[in-house]
């Protein structure tokens, strides 16, 4: 049986579908994540491009380059991070989607905390997954 995993952003101008794995669930705390989720971390997940299916990807969703290659998608009318990707590398062709602006049930059994080194310092992390520079 295929995953499909549906998501939306906060008001709902911005849907999607996912068909196929979501993977590499990661707790990014960097400083780029906490402004742009305004949260001490932001949690995605990634899947192929190929994999994600927009309803209307020209509605309301708008991109960013926080830095070079590395885009942030985000509605335009309500604000809520969506997807990022970077366009160089080995996974140039994925795209990593804020896990928060799912609808339907996903369960992440291996995850990882990226950019600690970053980590907001009112933020402790209490769990035992594993930690990256």
């Amino acid at each position: 049986m295929q995953n499909r995993y549906q998501g939306s952003c906060l008001c709902g101008a911005v849907t999607y579908q996912v068909s196929g794995a979501l993977k590499a669930v990661t707790h990014c705390h960097c400083h780029k994540c906490q402004k742009g989720h305004g949260a001490a971390f932001a949690s995605y997940a990634s899947t192929p491009r190929a994999n994600l299916h927009l309803s209307d990807p020209d509605t309301a969703l708008k991109g960013y380059e926080s830095s070079p290659g590395v885009w942030r998608q985000f509605c335009y009318h309500c604000g809520s991070s969506l997807f990022w990707r970077d366009a160089r590398g080995e996974y140039a062709e994925w795209i990593s989607i804020a896990i928060a602006t799912l609808d339907t049930p996903f369960t992440a059994p291996k995850q990882k905390y990226h950019c600690v080194a970053m980590k907001a310092s009112w933020h402790a992390i209490t769990d035992h997954y594993p930690q990256l520079p």
